[in-house]
């Protein structure tokens, strides 16, 4: 065992740095840190578990929150432990002496407490706050105190704006030197609806740039990061990005990697467990996003219906001026499209699903899904629109001709061999091994189908997490089905997995049936 470091008796030098180790746990995005109860360094500066250290070594630091082991295997008197995500943003081999000593408070400290009091913050509070957060100064707690304090507090406009362009100052800013430069967003809450896997390939191959950078599921079984992740590699390096999308035009890629708007990444880490995703901190994260990645304009799908984000025409006309107001004042040009949210988008929920989706539609494959392709095509379209050159009304006979020449499949495959290519074959799907059917309990028409539910039960069946799991849809609002008709399948990789989406199914499988008179036109401006 080796020899506890221990402070010389008459050394001016006092402690001796400690040996770095990498201590194989999962923080999920979090700086941690292992130290010994028995290291004398733990108890000399008084250390307390939980706390914020700063750990040094050959000019390289990083904040973390301190754990505190009794179990010489994991870290011993003489070793600081790091978990894999702070092991590799130190960066250094194990054994490499480091220093440790505790970090200084968070200097926004004093404007997050008075946002959890309820008060108005400045663009300067949110600066500070903003940079703290990127930095990871602030603790798990402190992170769910501010995403708790902006959600329950309901920010004004203003603050909204000062959140979202604190967000994009932070972290790199690329700069494309040309005009326009596109990009699409959904608010998210329907399954499915990987539009933006088919918009990037056609606008890119219209010429238009499209520097798609995405996030990874939040509360959803799946986020375009996720299921373009099925097809190729999505953290892509800076230089590496930059480069791909003046090539080819276009990429879809996750936006992490690329250290655009860093402290939205921090925030997801509370918000996904949370479920958060209030008004104020959506407008800021998407915006932030876009205008870090060098977006000048942006086309925004708004869902509506009554298992989606935005259950009402008023509440989605409310968010459009929140979001048309930010973008303004942040320089975004801005278009918001308002569309049907009352059931999944396409046939998969999951990433494998959703691929297979997706690369039907641009194969143009019999099977593809209908609703899919046509509002890709509605999306593309009002996009392309964006380009000076195309005459408005236009865009959607263009979008159509390069879906149907083959030249968006075209575009998408050099992205995908661009990114790292992942064998991928959507004729044989490599799916979870573990899948049960839901079928009509009675004869009837499908009059709603509950958003939320579905993708509860895909999120229980293991995605995003495990690529093959998901639900993959065989009806439709408006369909006649019959007593024991398959209504979905369900595929799980693990058997708790699957016994815990079959009985959030058996407790309620999100199909209503009834008669087809029960069905409710939704009013929507866009598809």
């Amino acid at each position: 065992m080796a020899k506890p470091h221990s402070r010389s008796q008459g050394n001016d030098e006092g402690l001796a740095p400690l040996s770095l180790k990498r201590v194989g746990i999962d923080t999920y995005r979090e700086n941690v840190a292992y130290l010994h109860r028995e290291c004398d360094l733990y108890r000399a500066e008084g250390f307390q578990a939980l706390a914020k250290v700063e750990v040094g070594a050959n000019g390289r630091r990083i904040l973390a929150s301190l754990n505190v082991v009794d179990d010489e295997a994991i870290v011993g008197h003489d070793q600081l432990g790091l978990s894999e995500e702070a092991f590799a943003s130190l960066g250094m081999p194990e054994g490499q002496p480091v220093c440790v000593s505790q970090a200084e408070p968070p200097g926004s400290i004093p404007a997050l407490h008075r946002k959890i009091n309820g008060e108005r913050l400045t663009r300067r509070d949110f600066r500070a706050i903003v940079q703290d957060v990127a930095e990871r100064r602030y603790s798990k707690i402190e992170l769910t105190a501010f995403v708790v304090a902006c959600d329950l507090g309901e920010m004004d406009r203003e603050e909204v704006f000062y959140l979202s362009d604190a967000m994009a100052r932070v972290g790199r800013r690329l700069d494309w030197h040309e005009h326009p430069v596109v990009d699409k967003h959904c608010i998210g809450g329907i399954p499915g609806n990987r539009t933006s896997m088919l918009v990037v390939p056609i606008v890119a191959a219209h010429g238009t740039l499209c520097p798609k950078t995405s996030s990874r599921a939040i509360t959803s079984p799946s986020g375009t990061a996720d299921t373009m992740e099925v097809l190729a590699r999505v953290d892509l390096p800076f230089a590496e990005l930059n480069e791909l999308v003046r090539t080819h035009r276009g990429c879809l890629a996750w936006g992490g990697s690329s250290d655009l708007s860093p402290a939205d990444d921090v925030l997801i880490t509370v918000e996904r467990p949370l479920s958060l995703d209030s008004p104020g901190q959506m407008v800021a994260s998407i915006l932030s996003k876009k205008v870090s990645a060098g977006s000048t304009h942006l086309l925004l799908d708004i869902p509506v219906g009554p298992q989606a984000k935005v259950r009402s025409m008023p509440e989605a006309r409310r968010l459009r001026k929140l979001f048309e107001f930010v973008a303004g004042r942040l320089g975004l040009t801005l278009e918001v499209v308002i569309t049907d949210g009352r059931q999944p988008i396409g046939r998969g929920i999951g990433p494998v699903l959703e691929a297979r989706d997706v690369m039907r539609v641009l194969m143009q494959h019999p099977e593809a899904p209908r609703d899919l392709r046509q509002k890709s095509l509605y999306l593309a379209g009002r996009m392309l629109e964006f380009d000076p050159d195309v005459r408005g009304g236009d865009g959607y006979g263009i979008a159509r001709d390069i879906l149907e020449s083959g030249r968006a499949l075209e575009k998408m495959r050099a992205i995908i061999r661009a990114q790292g290519e992942t064998p991928f074959d959507p004729e044989a799907l490599p799916l979870a091994p573990l899948g049960f059917e839901v079928t009509a309990p009675h004869d009837g028409v499908v009059t709603a189908i509950d958003n939320r539910r579905l993708a509860r039960v895909a999120r229980l069946a293991g995605a995003p997490k495990a690529k093959g799991a998901g639900v993959d849809l065989l009806a439709r609002i408006g369909d006649a089905v019959t007593a024991g008709q398959p209504l979905y399948r369900v595929y799980a990789s693990y058997r708790n997995e699957r016994n815990a989406a079959h009985q959030c199914c058996d407790c309620d499988n999100g199909f209503t049936l009834g008669e087809a008179t029960a069905i409710v036109p939704l009013n929507v401006e866009g598809l």
